[in-house]
Parts: C-alpha cells; sequence; structure tokens
C-alpha cells in the first residue's frame, strides 16, 4: 500500500490507512522517500510545521520521523480552511 498525497500551495499532506504493522512502514517509507526528493530538489520541509493526526477508533497511534525529527501529534489540524479532529471515543 502506498500513501495518498496531496499538494495545495506550499501545503503537502500524507495520508494512508494505517491497521498494520505494514501500513505503519508504508507511510514511514513514503516520509523518507519525501525527505530524499526534497533533499534532491534543494527544498526543505518545515519540520516544526508536520503533524501526524490519528483519526478512528482503535488506532495504534504509531509514530514517525521526517528525516532525522520525530513528527508530534496533533488532536486537529487546519486543511484548506476547515479543521479535521480525530474523534473523542
Amino acid at each position: 500500500m502506498d500513501s495518498g498525497i496531496s499538494k495545495f500551495a506550499n501545503n503537502t499532506k500524507l495520508c494512508g490507512v494505517v491497521n498494520t504493522l505494514e501500513g505503519r512502514d508504508a507511510i514511514q517509507r513514503d516520509l523518507d522517500r519525501l525527505e530524499g526528493w526534497a533533499r534532491a530538489n534543494r527544498l526543505k520541509f518545515n519540520k516544526a510545521k508536520c503533524k501526524v493526526l490519528h483519526m478512528g477508533q482503535c488506532n495504534p497511534k504509531h509514530s514517525y520521523r521526517l528525516g532525522e525529527k520525530w513528527i508530534e501529534s496533533s488532536p486537529e489540524e487546519k486543511n484548506l480552511g476547515c479543521w479535521l479532529m480525530k474523534s473523542s471515543t
């Protein structure tokens, strides 16, 4: 499984279903690819703004990194003016 990626202006979103270890590994592999692409093109992600939004019930809440930096988890994120929030249950 490869992750979905979306770009709008200077925002990049990576998403995927992670209900297995293989899903977690796929997300991390795609993050590594994004970091390699950025490095090859002499671009940088603002890693301080990178967040993980864990959605759904029974989410294992895996940790991910972009390059050497671990990405913080967030309970909500704004996407094109709309707030996305993880469920409270």
